[in-house]
């Protein structure tokens, strides 16, 4: 995977993605990550990149030649055209499908706009997609860029030393990661639950699967209408429903 960013702030970019597991991971040639300084493609001698909006309001916006001519020396070098992200928060909200989906590209282009935005016509003539992480604003796209390369590159094969780790977390068949537990067996008198320590694997992974479930239905039932669930699941569900239902009845009548 060939990362490329658009920013007027190479260096947090840059800063960022070149530790931990995504630093590795680049060291090891199975990322690649350009950060790209929209000023350098400035004609004005003072490396200027924005301008007054037209038709009034406050801030700047800036403007579409750098932005463009940024672009194009990336494109030069690329077989085909790239995928081109926009972080907005006028985007569709990002999601582990559609990072699974971007995952599957040789290379991605993300364009970071600052100030009041970006002009409407380069949008237009370079970006192919349009990506928000969530309902919030930010003062530039560098933060919602990193975010989504650190998932995307999670499900890069070679990424992650434990290839099953991105199978089994969170998201993955739109159901939340089950709990986790280390050493000591025992802390504060809270103790392994008993399963995970039987060394039966079938055992184990259903319990991992109902805890997925329980979690989910408690803190993300939302989530629950895109599941692939069967009846076995379906009917585990509704006990927990039912047995959340009496708890709820006790707590009023407390």
């Amino acid at each position: 995977m060939n990362y490329h960013v658009l920013t007027l702030f190479p260096e947090m970019i840059e800063q960022g993605m070149n530790t931990s597991i995504i630093g590795r991971a680049i060291e090891q040639g199975l990322l690649s990550l350009e950060a790209v300084n929209i000023r350098d493609y400035s004609t004005n001698k003072h490396h200027k990149v924005d301008d007054y909006p037209y038709g009034g309001g406050a801030g700047m916006v800036m403007q579409a030649q750098p932005i463009y001519d940024a672009y194009c020396a990336l494109e030069k070098k690329m077989e085909k055209k790239p995928r081109v992200i926009y972080l907005t928060p006028q985007g569709r909200t990002f999601s582990q499908k559609i990072a699974q989906d971007l995952a599957k590209e040789q290379n991605l282009v993300f364009l970071c706009g600052h100030y009041e935005g970006i002009d409407e016509r380069v949008l237009e003539e370079i970006v192919t997609d349009y990506v928000s992480i969530g309902d919030y604003v930010l003062t530039g796209g560098e933060l919602p860029a990193m975010v989504m390369m650190d998932t995307i590159s999670r499900l890069i094969p070679g990424v992650l030393n434990n290839e099953d780790s991105a199978e089994y977390e969170s998201f993955q068949n739109s159901l939340l990661e089950h709990p986790q537990y280390s050493r000591p067996e025992v802390w504060k008198d809270k103790r392994v639950p008993e399963v995970l320590l039987s060394g039966h694997h079938e055992k184990i992974a259903q319990w991992r699967h109902e805890q997925s479930l329980e979690r989910t239905f408690l803190r993300r039932p939302d989530l629950l209408e895109k599941a692939p669930l069967d009846k076995k699941d379906k009917k585990y569900i509704e006990q927990i429903a039912a047995n959340q239902a009496i708890s709820d009845e006790n707590v009023t009548e407390e």
